[in-house]
């Protein structure tokens, strides 16, 4: 393995050495202005912008190519404006297209939609000047939704809502987009008598038919619209005196339920009532309150067969728990987390079934300084697992230009039951981390955590850093991860415990001028080297990613072909899909071929295959995905994954598995829309429905119709499980 670390130092070192490429440039010292007009009439939000005002406000027309290639000429013009009255600041943009309706790319009219598969304009706001912070509103040429927030253009919270409304329509020379974004609806500071309100903007277009994305101001193609270091001046708001407005969000839920296990049957019927507030302080501090909190509307977890070593990551699906999620410490990786809220309202392992959760409150305050927040959940007891408490506060402190350092504690407490024969058991974590960014192109990112079961006495640590560099010519990079055999955070996730991981590596980035067909080519490599954080000395098993081919083509297909040598040691007991694979050092080499074709198409595939031996057998994987979407109003999606076998483990055993996944979308509006799901496992003769409904009936507020089954016929006696759940949601916002 020294090798392994010797070719690592010579890759860092190229990397640190490496020249930037001119096209990286510097933030602006004087960036430039966009002053905002009041409208002195009543805008009507229909994507048509026909109203005398939008013709006061200045337009902005300079819009900067980062894709397909970054500067020079572009194809596809874009005309912004910015009005505001009392309530709202409107934003109007028109985005031209010589080929006009025939030539929009839209795939369905779900909500936070897929960015880079659709036509797309965007604009981002730091309306506290934070340089460090993002919102972002997008929408398509059918009106579609997307709201998010970035942090330090790293870490993204897609789902994140707002309260706010937009329209478009299409014409034969483009579309138009209207936005209306209440005050309300967004964090300023007050201005003082005698002084201008100045907010950080940019603005994005994608022209998918092409994948030529323009933006205002310039921005280097190696960072996103959202590092706000480089947004134009909002100017001219005459802004209303921020109020403590609050959004309160009951619902009403009705569910039942079937269970057949050991051949008998069961039902029960339940009637919920519950919801949210979420009280605005003051622009910069909000807090939000949850009673009765239900997620039956949240979207399912797909299966997965794990044939390696490490616990799979299924990400947080449920609203509360998303929004200002990317606040917390460790937000921005799957490896080491100390804090992961799907451990709130499980019954114990992430696999769990839910527990009810009674009320919890989350507190956020952030400005141009700090940030701090605090959240706490209690948890009901079920007929299983007892009742429990989550706590957990953060404080974030901005230093420099774009640089913070912060600390977060975490509590856990599992209450006793004598009902369930459960003793008190709790856990505690304290965790410091932050980010430096030397320069626009380098970010360092450290996290130092420790744990602590307090009734065992027993304490354990993790840490990570991870420093890169991101160009326009190349990507370099360096993340060592440390986890103890100890270290537990109960309210938290870790990939693998008793581990220390080295994972230096990069590509470099061509986008060949004589071949236009090709949008970037970035062949590379990354090497990840795991030893015991016990004993350092014990090897746990390394990889070498090679990846020649790596090709992003200009219409938005991909091509790839990788090569993975690998060294394991197997010390532990290890059955992947309870195949036993012995006890002893393994080396073996994989293939990997990936593809997809223009996924922005009315119909698109993709897939893979991967081969090779693997430990002292041989394995293939197929996988393939269909995708068909004549319009954006209906599509639909299949997906098979296919696991051969041969050969494997002290039986020499042969395996197949099948998985697949079959899904519908029927769209009558951005608002009305029924999806359908089904997946099946042969490994564990697992299948699963999922039928939902969803009415957005007025913003934000929404009519649900869900139907779930699953059914297990693995065992002798099959296990089935059915819910149909009707929910109503209420936004009010004061």
């Amino acid at each position: 393995m020294n090798r392994f670390f010797t070719l690592s130092f010579l890759f860092l070192c190229y990397g640190l050495n490496a020249q930037e490429n001119e096209g990286n440039f510097p933030p602006p010292e004087n960036p430039p202005e966009i002053r905002a007009v009041r409208a002195n009439g009543v805008i009507r939000i229909d994507g048509k912008l026909n109203e005398a005002d939008w013709q006061q406000a200045v337009p902005v027309t300079d819009f900067f190519r980062m894709e397909p290639r970054q500067g020079g000429d572009y194809k596809y013009q874009t005309e912004v404006r910015i009005l505001f009255d009392d309530k709202y600041l409107y934003v109007g943009a028109f985005c031209q297209d010589s080929l006009g309706r025939k030539g929009i790319r839209a795939q369905d009219l779900r909500r936070d939609f897929v960015w880079n598969q659709n036509d797309m304009f965007s604009v981002q706001l730091d309306p506290q000047n934070l340089k460090q912070f993002a919102v972002s509103f997008q929408t398509t040429p059918y009106g579609n939704q997307r709201d998010l927030q970035n942090f330090n253009d790293q870490v993204t919270d897609n789902d994140w809502n707002a309260l706010w409304t937009v329209r478009t329509s299409q014409t034969d020379d483009g579309y138009f987009a209207e936005f209306a974004i209440p005050f309300k609806s967004l964090r300023y500071d007050a201005v003082a008598d005698g002084e201008q309100a100045e907010w950080g903007i940019t603005f994005n277009r994608l022209a998918r038919r092409d994948y030529e994305i323009t933006v205002f101001p310039a921005i280097p193609q190696s960072f996103s619209p959202y590092r706000m270091t480089y947004a134009a001046r909002l100017t001219g708001l005459e802004l209303p005196t921020p109020s403590a407005n609050v959004r309160v969000e009951p619902y009403a839920l009705y569910q039942y339920e079937e269970r057949t296990a050991d051949g008998a049957t069961t039902s029960e019927s339940d009637l919920k009532l519950g919801g949210d507030i979420k009280w605005a302080v003051n622009p910069n501090t909000v807090l939000d309150l949850t009673f009765n909190t239900d997620f039956a509307q949240a979207d399912v977890d797909r299966a997965v067969n794990n044939l390696e070593r490490f616990n799979i990551f299924f990400p947080e699906r449920r609203q509360f728990f998303l929004e200002n999620s990317g606040i917390w410490a460790g937000g921005r990786q799957t490896a080491i987390r100390p804090f992961f809220s799907r451990r709130i309202g499980l019954r114990g392992n992430f696999n769990a079934s839910p527990a009810r959760i009674d009320a919890g409150a989350r507190f956020t305050l952030r400005d141009e300084n700090k940030a701090i927040a605090g959240l706490f959940m209690h948890q009901a007891e079920t007929n299983s697992s007892a009742a429990a408490s989550f706590g957990v506060a953060r404080y974030l402190r901005n230093y420099g230009r774009e640089n913070n350092v912060g600390v977060m504690v975490t509590h856990r407490n599992d209450e006793a039951s004598g009902e369930l024969g459960l003793e008190q058991q709790s856990n505690s974590t304290i965790t410091v981390d932050g980010l430096i960014r030397p320069s626009s192109i380098w970010s360092i990112n450290y996290l130092a955590t420790a744990s602590l079961d307090h009734e065992l006495d027993r304490a354990g640590f993790a840490g990570r850093f991870f420093a890169g560099r991101s160009a326009n010519n190349s990507y370099w990079g360096w993340v060592t991860e440390v986890t103890t055999g100890n270290y537990n955070p109960a309210m938290g996730f870790v990939r693998q415990k008793n581990v220390i991981r080295h994972n230096p590596g990069g590509y470099l980035i061509f986008r060949p001028k004589k071949l236009p067909w090709i949008r970037r080519w970035d062949p590379g490599f990354f090497l990840d080297y795991y030893h015991n954080a016990n004993d350092p000395g014990k090897f746990q098993q390394a990889n070498i990613w090679l990846f020649p081919v790596w090709i992003f083509f200009t219409d938005g297909s991909f091509l790839s072909y990788s090569i993975f040598p690998t060294w394991q040691n197997i010390n532990f007991n290890f059955a992947p899909l309870g195949v036993q694979i012995g006890q002893d050092d393994y080396f073996y080499t994989r293939h990997e071929v990936r593809f997809n074709t223009d996924q922005s198409k009315k119909w698109s595939l993709s897939g893979g295959f991967e081969w090779g031996d693997f430990y002292n057998g041989r394995r293939e994987r197929v996988t393939s995905g269909v995708r068909i979407a004549p319009n954006p109003y209906l599509a639909f999606t299949f997906d098979y994954e296919y696991n051969r076998l041969r050969s494997l483990g002290e039986l020499n055993e042969n395996l197949e598995t099948h998985l697949t996944t079959t899904g519908a979308r029927f769209a009558a509006s951005p608002r009305l829309q029924l999806s359908t799901f089904y997946q099946y496992n042969t490994f564990d003769e697992q299948g699963r429905w999922n039928v939902r409904l969803s009415w957005e009936y007025q913003p934000l507020s929404f009519i649900y119709l869900v139907f779930n089954n699953t059914q297990i016929d693995a065992f002798e006696r099959p296990f089935e499980t059915e819910q149909f759940i009707a929910k109503v949601t209420f936004l009010k916002q004061f």
